[in-house]
């Protein structure tokens, strides 16, 4: 019986897209087992490549809009729609690789671009929107997303006043579990790669903490607390607070949507991996949600950078293999060729072990 090898390897950032990183490790499977049935499941657990991986695993159509960049530019964006389920990835709206260096101002920076995507998605049908809230460039809780919602369905009028959401489900796909506010929130821990100086974490914070005190006492509830909530940069509170959002790991919402527990069974190897591999992996980052739903399957790490190889493998993987060759420069190692053929080497080592 031919094996069946399922490669499912999280974008290496900067360097290659999930759909890349997978085709080189299936082409070197290949020339090492001609015979073997492979699998190739683009994957993400809430950022880069949401869209692509949930595009290959669901179909449907991608939709273009012109909306607002986190600046208020105009800009072309993209998400899916596939019969009445939409997927939406905030930073094709409001993320931070729209914006350069110099421009990074999270005191400025809106979410409204992503209620746009979010209105565009209601009026074409969508009744249940799933959400992928990594990469963002704000901080505003959410408040720019609202205001477009409100701008799209109520102008002139309230939140409240909004129907069309009302009979629309949503599901927010983070890893992050920190509330809005306080030392653990949205600005003291993730303003400062926004752009934000000490000055403005505090100022940040506490706009925040004043939206979500008005906010409670105009519901009669309060989810700045929740986990998820502090997740790009307080949208995941508003889409908790006011959209009344189920909150779950971008990794498991995507294994859910594509059957994985089932594709997986019959597997003899299961090879996965991601930029860097370490302690953080084991946090809920996308290869152990693999390794997870894999049950006695082998399942293989391969990275471009290992720390804590002990604990990964501690973890449950049956081995941990970085690509790269000692020494190498990070700026070399970044090139897309030679991830590709680094990949391409170490998946021929880990086949060799059929």
């Amino acid at each position: 019986m031919n094996p069946k090898i399922v490669i499912a390897i999280d974008s290496f950032k900067g360097c290659l897209s999930s759909a890349d990183a997978n085709q080189a490790a299936a082409d070197a499977v290949s020339r090492v087992c001609p015979d073997a049935d492979i699998l190739q499941i683009p994957v993400s657990d809430g950022g880069e490549g949401f869209i692509q991986a949930f595009h290959a695993a669901i179909g449907g159509d991608i939709q273009e809009v012109v909306v607002r960049d986190p600046m208020m530019r105009f800009i072309k964006s993209r998400y899916l729609l596939c019969g009445e389920e939409a997927v939406i990835e905030i930073a094709q709206a409001s993320g931070l690789t729209l914006l350069s260096e110099e421009e990074r101002n999270p005191m400025v920076a809106t979410s409204y671009g992503t209620g746009q995507l979010i209105a565009d998605a209601v009026k074409r049908g969508a009744k249940r929107i799933i959400v992928g809230l990594g990469g963002s460039a704000t901080s505003d809780a959410g408040i720019g997303m609202l205001r477009a919602l409100i701008d799209a369905f109520a102008s002139g009028g309230l939140f409240d006043d909004i129907e069309e959401l009302k009979s629309v489900h949503f599901t927010i796909a983070s890893d992050v579990k920190n509330p809005l506010c306080g030392e653990n929130g949205a600005a003291h821990i993730f303003a400062p790669q926004k752009g934000a100086t000490a000055e403005m974490v505090k100022l940040l914070d506490e706009r925040a903490r004043r939206f979500a005190e008005v906010s409670a006492k105009h519901f009669g509830y309060d989810c700045s607390n929740q986990e998820g909530a502090g997740a790009a940069g307080g949208l995941g509170y508003a889409f908790l607070q006011y959209m009344h959002a189920s909150c779950k790991s971008g990794i498991e919402v995507l294994l859910e949507a594509i059957h994985y527990d089932d594709v997986v069974k019959d597997a003899d190897m299961v090879i996965t991996g991601e930029g860097a591999a370490d302690r953080q992996t084991l946090m809920g980052k996308l290869p152990v949600g693999v390794l997870r739903h894999s049950g006695n399957i082998p399942v293989y790490l391969i990275a471009g950078r290992i720390s804590d190889r002990e604990a990964l493998l501690k973890a449950g993987f049956s081995q941990v293999v970085c690509i790269n060759p000692e020494g190498i420069s990070l700026e070399e190692a970044m090139r897309p060729e030679v991830a590709r053929k680094h990949i391409s080497e170490s998946v021929k080592e880990i086949c060799n072990l059929l």
